[in-house]
């Protein structure tokens, strides 16, 4: 059973219509987009801790914070719609929970497997997939990795589990239930390799010296916006709103007051 933190937040008055970078196909009312995404009148956001570039836990009280929250925060106020946080310990309970319903939009990487049930913006923010092994070990490039023998750690369900799972063909993928627990089963297990966005993984190796990341990345991880396919028909006004994000430098500002200044703003989308 997934682990949630719910809070209702109520979303101020709608605020003044602001242009936006791309035009839709087709004009939508907020009022119309607010119905499609949130039938029920409230928007239901996941919010995914697996990843801490785009969603972190307050210190003072455990609530959710990160660019993440504050598109969501930014969408609630576009479409005049208050707001509940469904929180996840991985993107992999994000994925599952899609089936039960229990959320109208969420902030993914964008993946095959995952699109056969979401439907996705434009990325807006760009990051990396990169290893982690011990500072002994005789690997010393990402090509290494995919060799016989070699265990690598992965979060269940994570951008970078899928694309091993399709681009590795001689090394063993370890699963961990979450992103955070692979590096403890990678370290209790002795594996060879651990698997995750770069960013963690600088971070656990400054606070470990006897690990190392390996240089470059294997992955781009494109992370975007996604709500569930059937309500593709609010896409227009949703990939608009994102490619705005992008260029108002609201996602660079929201990367940079969470302390995430080593991922990168997204390109336009063509």
């Amino acid at each position: 059973m997934h682990l949630r933190r719910r809070g209702l937040l109520a979303a101020p008055a709608l605020l003044a219509s602001v242009p936006l970078a791309s035009t839709p196909l087709r004009a939508q009312s907020p009022a119309e987009v607010a119905r499609i995404m949130a039938p029920s009148g409230t928007l239901r956001v996941a919010i995914n801790f697996g990843n801490p570039v785009l969603a972190q836990r307050d210190p003072a009280g455990g609530a959710p914070r990160g660019l993440s929250v504050e598109l969501a925060q930014e969408i609630g106020r576009r479409l005049n719609l208050p707001i509940e946080m469904i929180t996840y310990p991985a993107a992999g309970r994000v994925t599952e929970a899609l089936r039960e319903g229990a959320w109208d939009l969420c902030f993914l990487a964008i993946d095959p497997v995952r699109a056969q049930g979401i439907t996705f913006t434009a990325p807006y923010v760009i990051i990396e997939g990169a290893y982690l092994v011990r500072q002994d070990s005789p690997i010393r490039d990402n090509a290494e990795v995919d060799r016989p023998g070699i265990r690598v750690a992965v979060g269940r369900g994570s951008a970078y589990d899928l694309f091993l799972t399709r681009e590795l063909r001689h090394a063993t993928l370890v699963r961990a239930p979450t992103s955070p627990a692979s590096l403890e089963q990678f370290r209790a297990e002795n594996l060879e390799v651990a698997a995750n966005v770069k960013q963690p993984l600088i971070a656990y190796a400054a606070a470990n010296p006897d690990v190392r990341v390996l240089p470059g990345r294997f992955m781009v991880i494109e992370q975007a916006v996604g709500i569930p396919q059937e309500r593709e028909a609010a896409m227009p006004w949703l990939r608009a709103f994102v490619e705005e994000m992008k260029a108002s430098g609201f996602v660079a500002r929201g990367l940079a007051a969470s302390g995430q200044t080593s991922a990168e703003v997204a390109p336009p989308a063509s």
